[in-house]
């Protein structure tokens, strides 16, 4: 597999993860398949295993987000700005405190802009409860998710 091959695997990787933020994108579909799309044209042990780890937390994820309350899943779960926000938490978190810190970064996110936007903390709080009980927790499943297989991907790519 060659240079430009990774490249854009990475992109379209980077695409869905972009696209689970973004009401009616198919971004854990990206994800999953741009691995597949590696471990189709760069077949080892590894790339195989990988697609059969990101099968599975994408299927575990489904289920997970499944057997969460039933609400209303908005369309606009949050303002834009907020899904940006908590977005960027996210990676932040899951490249600071690896791993674990994607759910506390997506969290903050989500404070830090309903406390810009409301400038109160019992209110920036009540507004965050509201946004992740409107399917921020859906969303955030999702993300972590795919944030895992990307996770795995580079991994595999850099010490694989």
């Amino acid at each position: 597999m060659g240079v430009w091959d990774f490249v854009l695997v990475g992109l379209v990787l980077l695409l869905g993860l972009c696209g689970v933020m973004v009401p009616g994108v198919p971004g854990s579909w990206l994800v999953w398949a741009a691995v597949l799309w590696w471990a189709l044209a760069d077949v080892e042990p590894v790339t195989w295993w990988v697609l059969v780890g990101a099968t599975v937390a994408l299927f575990l994820s489904q289920v997970v987000r499944w057997a969460l309350p039933p609400r209303r899943l908005r369309p606009g779960w949050a303002g834009r700005r907020t899904a940006v926000y908590a977005a960027a938490g996210s990676f932040l978190g899951f490249f600071l405190v690896p791993v674990v810190g994607s759910v506390p970064g997506f969290l903050g996110g989500a404070y830090l802009e309903a406390r810009r936007r409301l400038g109160r903390h019992g209110e920036a709080r009540a507004a965050v409860r509201t946004a992740m009980r409107s399917g921020g927790w859906s969303v955030l499943t999702e993300l972590f998710t795919c944030q895992l297989i990307a996770g795995a991907w580079l991994g595999a790519v850099v010490w694989g």
